[in-house]
C-alpha cells in the first residue's frame, strides 16, 4: 500500500490507484491518515466533516464512506486495515507507506545530517522529501477540517524549502537555489528567510544588481506595510552582497522561525520530589526511540503524564522543573498554557482558545487559525507530526478540556497537571498518572532550610519541625512561611511557629476538601494581618474580581480610589506574595489566595460595601468597553441607549485612538466575558447584557464567534429575567451575527425574526430597520440577493418614516452595492449618489467612506477602472484619516482588484499586500481574500481560499 496526502488524497496498491474518488470519501480517508494508528471517535469524524452543522444523515454518510474505503482496501488485499473499535475507527498504516511520514522523516534526518556537518546528505534528504509533494496537500478532499489541515502541511513544506535553501547556499549551488526559490518568493514576498535565500542565490549567480533591487523592493514593502526594517537575516544577506563576498564563500544558514519556548521560568528553591521525578523520567523513550519515532510509526502512543494533587501541593512547580530538565530532548520547542480549570468563577479556558495560542506560537498566521475547535485541533496535530515538542497543560479541569490538545503522532510529550485524576485520559489515551502527595517531613525541612539558610534552620530545629507540622507539608504554605521568615531575619522561628499555632484554623471552611491543608489559611493570614488597612481592603475586594487578571485602572475602580493611590497598594500586595504582577500593570492571584480573599471579603465587608465594589468594577468595564467599542466603530447602528453615569469612585480610562481600543479589548476581553457571567450570577442583569453588547464588534471582527455566542446567550437570559425588551433585542442581534459567521443561517434568521417582534412590540421602527439590514446580510451570504434587496428597502422605508438620516444613507449604500452585484449599475449609481449626499449633509465621514467604496465597486463593474480607482482612493483617504484600519484594508483589497483589471498588476499586488498586512495585524480572517489573490497572481503556487465578502458589514451589524 502507498498512502498519499501531499497532493491528491489517494491509495495505491500494486501500482493501481484504488477507487476512492468522491471528495467526502477522500476527506474521511485523509482524517484517518492524519490520525494513523489512533482511534478516531465517530463524533470526531462527523465534526471534522461538517463542523457544527452536521446533516440529519451524518451517521449514514460516514458509514457509507467507511464502507467504501474498507471495500477498496479489501479488494487490494488490505482487509483488516480499517477497523471499527469502541464507537470509532482506526486505520493501521506503516510509517514508510505514508508520504507525510516519509516527508517528515526526511526533514528530521536532514536536520541530524546538517548538525553533523554532512550538508550534501542533508540537501539530498530535503530534496527527496520535497519531491514527494504532487500538488496542494489534501487535494480532492472536501470537509470542514480540510482547509486548515492543508494549510498546516503547506507551512511544513515552506519550512523545508527554507532549510534546503540554506544548505544549498552553503554548498555553493546558487543557480539551483534561485530556480527553487523564485516562485516561492513571488508567492510570499514578505517571508524574509525565503527572500534572503533568493537574494544570496541571485548574487551567487552574478546577478548582484537584481539582488539589490530585490532587497530594496522588499525593504520598501516592509517599511510601508509593516512599519519595520528588515530583520538581521535579510539585512545580513544584503550586507554580504554589498561587500561583494565571493560566491563560493560559505553562507551561514538562515535561522528557521524560532521554536516556541513558552515554559515558565525554572522554579527557585525546588527541593525533593525524588520519587515523582523518577516516575517522570521513566516515561521518556530511549534516545534512539525518540529519534526514530515519527508520524505514523506503528504501535506508538503519545505519552501523557497526568500529575494530580490538591491545590498548592506543587504540581506546577514539579511539572515546570522537570520540563526544564528534559527540554533539550524536544528541540522543536516547548508549549505551555494555564487552562484555569479551577478558577473560582468556573471559567476554565476553552480548548479552542488554548489551541489558538499554540498555533500562533507555532507561527501560524492569525487569519489561518480555523474558527472552530475541530479545525484548530486538526491543524495542531498536523503541525506536530514528525516534530518533537514538549507540551505542558497546567491546571486542567477534565479529560474533555485536554483531549483536543493532544498531538496525533509519536515524538512529542504532553504533561498535564490537574486536581482531578483525569481517569479518562488514562483509560482511553494511554496517560501515565503521577499522583503528587504532600511533602514528607524530611523534604519539607529541606525546602525551609534551603530558603532560610542552614545556620538559622539548624539553630531552631524544634521550631522548624513545628512549622513543618503546622503547614502539613503543603509546599505553598511552606513557601509563604519561608518568605515571611526571610523578610524578618531578627524574628525567631519559634515566634513564627507560635503565631501559626495560635491562628484560628477554621477559616475557609467553606472551601475545605478533606485535605489536611487548613493551616495554609493561617499562613495566608500572617501576610494579610501585616498589611495596612487600605492594602488589606484591596486584598479582600480582589476576591470579588472574576479574573483571570486585572489591570490597574480596573483595580482602582474596584476599591474606589484614584489609580495613583492604588499603585502603592498593589506594590505592597506584591511584596507580601499575595499578588503577582503577571505583566506590567496586570495583576493575578493564585486560586487559593483568591479563595482566601473572597472569604475574608464576605466575612469582613458588609453586603452593601461588597455590592458597591462590584458595581464600581462592572461600571468601569461597562463604560470603558463602550468607549472602546465606539472607537472601533463610531457608526454601529445597534447599541444600548445612553448608559447611566458610573458610580462615584469609578475610573473609566480613555482610549484616544482606534489602535488603543483594539489593544484594550485584546487584553481585557477574557475579563469582560467573565464579567458578563458574574454580573448575571450576582443579579446585575443590565450590566450583563450591556457588557455583552459592547463586546459584539470586537468579538465579531476578531473571529471569536463562539465566545460571542456564549456571551449573548448569557445576555439574553439576563434580559429575559428583567423583562428588558431592548436587552433581549440586542442579545438576539449579537446571536444572529455569531450564527451568520458560523454558517448557521437558519438560526440567524430565527434570532432576527425574534428581533423584529421585539422592536415591533416596543414600537421602535429604527430598531426594526436595523434588523432588516441584518437580515439582508444573511440573505446576501446565502446568495439570495433579490430577497436581500427587499429587506434593505424595508429598512430604508422605516428609516425614512422615522427621519433617521444616518440609517437612510446606510440603507441606500447597501441598496447600491446589491444592485451592482445583480448587474444593475444605473440603479446602483443612483442609490450610492443619494447615500453620499445624505452622508455629506449629516457629516458622517465614516458612512461617506463606505459609500465611496461602493461607488468604486460599481465603477469597476462598468469597466471604468480609472474612476473606480479614484473612488477607492477617496474612501481610503477618509478611512486613514479616521484611523479605521479594518475598513482601510477592505478598500485596499478592492482597489487591488481594480488595478489588476486595469492591467497594473504590480500596483494591484502592492494594494493587496497592504490589505493583507492590516488584516493580519487585526488577526481577522478576511486576510484570506488578499492572500488568495497574491497567491493566484504569482504562478506557480496554490491560491489560498477566500472568504465570501459581506455587504457593507458595518451597516449590516
Amino acid at each position: 500500500m502507498r498512502w498519499s496526502l501531499l497532493g491528491p488524497v489517494q491509495v495505491t496498491a500494486g501500482g493501481r490507484v484504488l477507487p476512492i474518488d468522491r471528495p467526502q470519501h477522500r476527506a474521511v480517508l485523509a482524517l484517518l491518515l492524519l490520525n494513523a494508528d489512533r482511534l478516531v471517535p465517530f463524533g470526531q469524524v462527523v465534526a471534522a466533516l461538517w463542523a457544527d452543522g452536521p446533516p440529519a444523515s451524518a451517521r449514514t454518510q460516514v458509514q457509507v464512506c467507511v464502507s467504501r474505503i474498507r471495500a477498496a482496501l479489501r479488494d487490494a488485499g488490505g482487509d483488516g486495515l480499517l477497523t471499527t473499535q469502541g464507537g470509532g475507527y482506526r486505520l493501521t498504516v506503516r510509517g514508510t507507506e505514508l508520504d507525510l511520514a516519509e516527508f517528515t522523516g526526511a526533514v528530521e534526518r536532514a536536520r541530524v545530517e546538517e548538525a553533523a556537518g554532512r550538508r550534501a546528505e542533508a540537501a539530498r534528504l530535503l530534496r527527496d522529501g520535497l519531491a514527494l509533494w504532487r500538488g496542494p496537500a489534501l487535494a480532492g478532499a472536501a470537509g470542514a477540517f480540510v482547509e486548515a489541515a492543508a494549510a498546516g502541511l503547506d507551512e511544513q513544506r515552506l519550512l523545508a524549502y527554507e532549510r534546503l535553501a540554506a544548505v544549498e547556499l552553503d554548498l555553493g549551488r546558487f543557480a539551483a537555489t534561485a530556480r527553487a526559490l523564485r516562485p516561492l518568493v513571488a508567492e510570499h514576498p514578505l517571508r524574509e528567510p525565503l527572500v534572503a535565500g533568493y537574494l544570496l542565490a541571485l548574487a551567487g549567480c552574478g546577478q548582484q544588481a537584481a539582488a539589490l533591487r530585490l532587497y530594496a523592493e522588499t525593504r520598501r514593502h516592509l517599511v510601508d506595510e509593516l512599519g519595520v526594517e528588515p530583520g538581521p537575516e535579510l539585512s545580513g544577506a544584503h550586507l554580504r552582497v554589498l561587500r561583494g563576498h565571493p560566491p563560493a564563500e560559505p553562507v551561514p544558514a538562515p535561522p528557521a522561525a524560532p521554536p516556541p519556548a513558552q515554559l515558565p521560568g525554572e522554579p527557585a528553591w525546588f527541593t525533593g520530589r525524588a520519587a515523582a521525578l523518577r516516575q517522570l523520567d521513566a516515561l521518556l523513550p530511549a534516545a534512539g526511540e525518540a529519534r526514530d519515532g515519527g508520524a505514523g510509526a506503528p504501535g506508538r502512543a503519545v505519552v501523557i503524564s497526568a500529575i494530580a494533587g490538591t491545590a498548592g501541593v506543587g504540581k506546577t512547580t514539579l511539572a515546570v522543573h522537570w520540563a526544564h530538565r528534559v527540554a533539550h530532548r524536544y528541540p522543536d520547542g516547548q508549549l505551555y498554557v494555564n487552562l484555569r480549570g479551577f478558577d473560582l468563577d468556573g471559567r476554565a479556558m476553552p480548548a479552542g482558545e488554548a489551541l489558538r495560542g499554540f498555533l500562533e506560537a507555532l507561527h501560524v498566521p492569525p487569519q489561518r487559525v480555523p474558527p472552530d475547535l475541530l479545525g484548530r485541533a486538526a491543524l495542531f496535530r498536523t503541525l506536530l507530526a514528525g516534530r518533537r515538542i514538549l507540551v505542558l497543560l497546567d491546571n486542567a479541569r477534565d479529560d474533555e478540556q485536554v483531549r483536543p490538545l493532544l498531538p496525533g503522532s509519536a515524538g512529542s510529550l504532553v504533561v498535564v497537571t490537574s486536581r482531578n485524576r483525569l481517569t479518562g485520559l488514562v483509560v482511553s489515551d494511554g496517560a501515565r498518572p503521577v499522583t503528587l502527595d504532600l511533602l514528607p517531613p524530611a523534604e519539607a525541612r529541606e525546602l525551609l532550610a534551603g530558603r532560610l539558610g542552614r545556620g538559622r534552620a539548624g539553630r531552631e530545629t524544634a521550631a522548624l519541625d513545628e512549622i513543618v507540622r503546622r503547614c502539613a507539608g503543603l509546599p505553598l504554605a511552606l513557601a509563604v512561611v519561608a518568605a515571611r521568615a526571610v523578610g524578618q531575619p531578627d524574628v525567631p522561628l519559634a515566634a513564627l511557629a507560635a503565631e501559626l499555632r495560635d491562628t484560628d484554623p477554621d477559616r475557609l471552611t467553606a472551601l475545605a476538601t478533606g485535605d489536611p491543608a487548613t493551616d495554609v489559611r493561617a499562613v495566608f493570614s500572617w501576610s494579610y494581618r501585616a498589611l495596612d488597612a487600605d492594602s488589606a481592603t484591596l486584598f479582600r475586594l480582589l476576591g470579588l474580581h472574576p479574573g483571570p487578571d486585572a489591570g490597574r485602572v480596573a483595580v482602582a475602580s474596584l476599591v474606589g480610589l484614584p489609580p495613583a493611590r492604588v499603585g502603592p497598594l498593589l506594590a505592597a500586595l506584591t511584596r507580601a506574595h499575595l499578588l503577582t504582577e503577571r505583566a506590567p500593570g496586570r495583576y493575578a492571584m493564585h486560586d487559593l489566595l483568591r479563595a482566601y480573599a473572597s472569604e475574608l471579603c464576605h466575612g469582613t465587608d458588609a453586603p452593601a460595601e461588597r455590592e458597591a465594589a462590584r458595581r464600581r468594577l462592572f461600571d468601569h468595564y461597562l463604560h470603558a468597553s463602550h468607549a472602546a467599542d465606539h472607537l472601533l466603530d463610531p457608526y454601529r447602528l445597534a447599541r444600548p441607549a445612553a448608559l447611566p453615569p458610573p458610580e462615584p469612585g469609578v475610573t473609566v480610562g480613555d482610549h484616544p485612538k482606534h489602535a488603543g481600543a483594539t489593544a484594550w479589548f485584546a487584553a481585557e476581553h477574557h475579563v469582560l466575558l467573565a464579567c458578563v457571567e458574574q454580573a448575571a450570577r450576582t443579579g446585575l442583569d443590565r450590566h450583563a447584557w450591556t457588557l455583552a453588547a459592547a463586546l459584539t464588534t470586537y468579538l465579531d471582527r476578531s473571529g471569536h464567534w463562539a465566545e460571542l455566542a456564549a456571551a449573548q446567550r448569557t445576555a439574553l437570559a439576563a434580559a429575559l429575567r428583567r423583562g428588558d425588551l431592548a436587552g433581549q433585542a440586542l442579545a438576539h442581534r449579537g446571536f444572529a451575527i455569531a450564527c451568520t459567521w458560523s454558517g448557521e443561517h437558519e438560526a440567524a434568521h430565527r434570532h432576527y425574526r425574534r428581533d423584529l417582534e421585539l422592536y415591533r412590540e416596543m414600537g421602535d421602527d429604527t430598531g426594526r430597520a436595523h434588523t432588516h439590514l441584518g437580515v439582508s446580510w444573511v440573505l446576501a451570504r446565502q446568495g439570495r440577493l433579490r430577497a436581500a434587496l427587499d429587506e434593505t428597502r424595508l429598512a430604508l422605508d422605516l428609516y425614512r418614516a422615522g427621519g433617521y438620516r444616518v440609517g437612510q444613507a446606510k440603507a441606500l449604500n447597501n441598496l447600491g452595492w446589491m444592485h451592482a452585484r445583480l448587474g444593475e449599475p444605473e440603479a446602483a449609481l443612483r442609490c450610492c449618489r443619494a447615500a453620499l449626499r445624505v452622508h455629506e449633509e449629516t457629516g458622517d465621514r465614516h458612512g461617506a467612506a463606505l459609500t465611496w467604496d461602493s461607488l468604486g465597486y460599481v465603477r469597476h463593474g462598468l469597466g471604468d477602472h480609472d474612476r473606480a480607482a479614484d473612488c477607492y482612493r477617496r474612501a481610503l483617504a477618509l478611512h486613514r484619516d479616521l484611523g479605521d484600519r479594518y475598513d482601510e484594508a477592505e478598500v485596499l483589497d478592492n482597489l487591488g482588484d481594480t488595478l489588476r483589471a486595469a492591467g497594473d498588476l504590480d500596483a494591484a499586488r502592492r494594494a493587496w499586500r497592504e490589505a493583507l498586512v492590516i488584516f493580519d495585524e487585526l488577526r481577522h480572517p478576511d486576510a484570506d481574500r488578499p492572500r488568495g489573490k497574491l497567491a493566484a497572481t504569482a504562478p506557480p503556487g496554490r491560491a489560498a481560499g477566500s472568504r465570501q465578502a459581506r455587504p457593507d458589514s458595518r451597516a449590516a451589524t
